[in-house]
């Protein structure tokens, strides 16, 4: 499909009716208890996800996002008594998600503001109790682009990171279309039981329905695993608005991958499942990195920068190996143990896929670039597959059940 034609899909053709009682409010106690509906050459079926390593190729290799959700949302009172949420979303000095969680007196991110008519140009405080007294957190505006703004914090106590004064003073953000405020319990159950590297304001919640004892079958079956890092950000639950996907502007996302598992991913000739939409778009742009590598093997990081409409767009094309070799040895000139980037990719129909074979995931919204995805990953059977989903009671999005979907063509 020529990328004319792709711009103009119309977002109407990807609703469905998604009655409020579908969605999963909360978690069942039990993670590996969900549901599992099994899409695979046009037949769908359901079983329990506490099956998944009996179903599932030996030699299969399943890949991760092992991202770890922040206490992104701090809420600040003005003396007026007006709230102001702040809501954090990437860094921006530092840029370097790490380098700036272990900040010890200031930082810079970009945010979204609740309540922003309300604050003008003043700064704004609030104290945090900590073991040794009160900590006082300022954030004050520096800049504006398009919806957000840029946000200066400094602390007066130089004894606490960044990272561990929004542990304690930030609130967890779970995803608005729940309609309630997060709870403690949140803490545990909108995180993977992998999750390791801290950045994400959202979770890649087709992780939630593993356990330690699901982990330890897939071991057993000789199923392999490896993990990348693919930051979510707010953009993930930003609706398509536009009638066609041409208006539609995706968020950045930011990109961790090992060496190791470039290598794993080279190195393999079975299935490769991929753990939600994140790891799918974290190995689907590794592609175009590749690609910008094999025209340009000194390409500076920001170069490396996948924009969304690149993969539609006449290109000389490599091989995915290539593409894997590639990095691999972009990797060992500059000395990296880890290839960082962005990514802005979008896939919809007409989208070719290099690298998966199948994806598990949970059930997305109407009218989202999720479900586009889907539709691009299974072809028209996505209605299907929803369809059969609402008619036997499978529970919808984060806190949802989940689906094992085999690619209809690669």
């Amino acid at each position: 499909m020529k990328k004319d034609n792709i711009r103009q899909l119309q977002i109407s053709r990807y609703n469905y009716i998604l009655p409020d009682e579908k969605i999963a409010k909360y978690p069942l106690p039990q993670r590996d208890a969900s549901r599992l509906l099994l899409y695979d050459g046009g037949e769908i079926s359901a079983t329990r996800f506490g099956e998944l390593p009996e179903l599932l190729p030996r030699e299969s290799l399943l890949l991760f996002n092992n991202t770890r959700v922040i206490h992104a949302r701090l809420l600040f009172h003005k003396e007026t008594g007006a709230q102001i949420e702040i809501f954090c979303l990437s860094p921006c000095d530092p840029a370097d998600y790490l380098i700036s969680f272990q900040q010890r007196e200031a930082c810079t991110w970009h945010c979204m503001i609740g309540n922003a008519r309300r604050w003008k140009e003043e700064a704004l405080q609030m104290e945090i109790p900590v073991k040794e007294g009160l900590v006082r957190l300022t954030a004050r505006k520096t800049a504006r682009h398009n919806d957000e703004v840029v946000v200066h914090f400094s602390w007066d106590d130089d004894r606490f990171t960044f990272s561990e004064l929004l542990e304690i003073a930030g609130e967890l953000p779970i995803p608005p279309y729940l309609n309630r405020p997060s709870e403690v319990k949140d803490d545990e159950t909108y995180q993977t039981v992998y999750s390791r590297i801290e950045g994400s304001v959202a979770a890649p919640t087709a992780g939630f329905h593993f356990t330690p004892a699901v982990m330890e079958s897939l071991r057993q079956r000789g199923i392999r695993t490896a993990e990348v890092t693919l930051h979510v950000g707010a953009g993930t639950f930003r609706p398509v608005k536009s009638e066609t996907i041409a208006g539609h502007e995706m968020h950045t996302e930011f990109i961790s991958v090992p060496k190791e598992t470039i290598a794993a991913l080279l190195a393999h000739n079975g299935r490769l499942i991929v753990v939600g939409t994140t790891s799918l778009r974290t190995v689907e742009s590794l592609y175009y990195i590749g690609r910008k590598l094999h025209h340009n093997p000194s390409a500076a990081p920001h170069e490396l920068t996948v924009r969304q409409w690149e993969p539609y767009e006449e290109a000389e094309e490599i091989t995915p190996q290539q593409a894997l070799q590639h990095i691999l040895a972009y990797l060992e000139k500059t000395g990296e143990e880890r290839l960082t980037a962005a990514t802005q990719i979008i896939i919809v129909p007409g989208y070719h896929f290099h690298y998966p074979d199948a994806i598990l995931t949970n059930f997305h919204q109407p009218q989202s670039t999720l479900l586009l995805l889907i539709s691009a990953f299974v072809g028209d059977d996505w209605r299907k597959v929803y369809d059969y989903a609402l008619d036997n009671n499978f529970r919808f999005l984060s806190y949802g059940d989940s689906s094992l979907l085999w690619i209809k063509s690669k």
